[in-house]
């Protein structure tokens, strides 16, 4: 087994959920992040079980639920308020492990101070920018453009015997190892991202999914625990179908003007819209995206990991779920193979196909396709019974696909 330390480049969600599982195996790692100042960025996300199974054997869910909102249930209703379909979740449906819902910051301060403590402060290394790298029969050399605290730059050679590109959408490794990759593949739909703090609404741990995105879909969950006041800061993802999107970019500002109009008669007795997008702390915008999956994620000594191997449209909340699996995979691999080239092939032999499935998934049946199904049979009219429009098999045949697919079943969990 190789014993010089392995190099993470990334060190988002994905890179530091595999330096605590790599630390947990006693392989040693470096994370080397391109951010110089870590910032309470982004907005909520929904870790499910398969995922939250993996943090809790790294001892890191019981910090996570000080933060968090442990959801309870699905539900489905259409534009008109209308009550669709509903199913328990995570822990509520009987699995051994939660579905987390939580911010995003919340959940990267959990993960980045485990690392601290456990890896060592000397391991995780901000402001390091990947420029390129080159390997060969021994290791990896990566080249980075350092910023200190104090904004001097430098530059630096690393040295390892593999390293996992985990860097994200605008991975510098995917890109290297794929120079003539196409550009994302835009689904005809913007959206727009918010934190709101409001009272709660159904459950009070209810991820809610409303319309289609043909006439404005909105999905809605509280992912942090109510404050003295009583409200609960609630993630919502707007989507709009348009013929115009911007460059992807997670911290893009959106405008509320290019939306509201499609909601503003969205206001039911257990949810006020318009008033959530008003009132909103944070407000960005996003393209639904994703790219046509690769043929091969590994070259040597080099591989990819979550985002950078895999980017999905963000229609299953399951795209940092299916990063936290590739950890899992990756971390055991290595630790069960003396030969670290062959186990990365072996990583990229379980998790490539398994990954493909769930982009393909994302693109043609997500869990919101229960709400397509009730638009296009109806004619994206009120109905007058459900059950005349769409049968209760059906709608459970939909979700239990795509938690197959996605390797979250309650079968596959049990």
């Amino acid at each position: 087994m190789e014993t010089n330390p392995v190099i993470i480049n990334g060190g988002g969600i994905g890179g530091l959920t595999l330096a605590l599982d790599l630390h947990r195996l006693g392989i040693e790692c470096h994370v080397y992040e391109a951010v110089r100042e870590i910032k309470p960025l982004g907005v909520g996300i929904s870790i499910l079980p398969h995922a939250s199974k993996i943090l809790s054997d790294l001892d890191v869910v019981s910090a996570l639920l000080e933060k968090c909102l442990i959801a309870t249930e699905s539900v489905f209703y259409n534009r008109f308020g209308q009550f669709v379909y509903s199913e328990p979740i995570g822990a509520a449906d009987g699995v051994a492990w939660p579905q987390l819902s939580i911010h995003r910051a919340d959940i990267y301060d959990v993960l980045y101070a485990k690392a601290n403590e456990r890896l060592g402060a000397d391991h995780i290394h901000l402001g390091h920018r990947l420029t390129r790298f080159e390997q060969d029969d021994d290791g990896v050399s990566a080249f980075y453009d350092i910023t200190d605290a104090s904004g001097s730059t430098s530059q630096a050679e690393i040295r390892g015997p593999i390293m996992i590109g985990s860097d994200g959408i605008h991975s510098v490794v995917r890109k290297q190892l794929n120079p003539n990759e196409g550009a994302p593949l835009y689904q005809g739909y913007n959206m727009f991202r918010g934190i709101t703090y409001a009272k709660p609404y159904l459950s009070g741990s209810s991820m809610l999914r409303i319309g289609w995105y043909t006439s404005g879909k909105l999905t809605i969950y509280p992912c942090r625990q109510a404050n003295a006041e009583g409200l609960q800061a609630m993630n919502w993802i707007a989507a709009v179908e348009s013929d115009k999107h911007l460059e992807r970019d997670w911290g893009r500002p959106g405008k509320l003007e290019d939306f509201i109009d499609v909601f503003a008669d969205w206001k039911f007795d257990f949810l006020d819209v318009p008033k959530i997008f008003e009132d909103a702390d944070t407000l960005l915008e996003y393209p639904m995206v994703d790219q046509e999956p690769l043929e091969k994620w590994t070259e040597g000594r080099v591989t990819l990991l979550g985002d950078a191997a895999h980017p999905m449209v963000p229609r299953g909340s399951n795209g940092a779920g299916q990063a936290i699996v590739d950890c899992r995979m990756l971390a055991e691999t290595l630790a069960n193979n003396n030969d670290w080239v062959a186990a990365l092939n072996i990583y990229e032999a379980d998790r490539r196909p398994k990954t493909t499935a769930v982009v393909y998934k994302n693109r043609a049946n997500p869990p919101d396709a229960v709400l397509r199904e009730v638009f296009l049979r109806t004619k994206d009219r009120p109905f007058e019974r459900l059950e005349d429009v769409i049968t209760k098999e059906e709608l459970d045949a939909l979700t239990n696909s795509y938690k197959e697919t996605a390797g979250y079943s309650r079968q596959t969990l049990m």
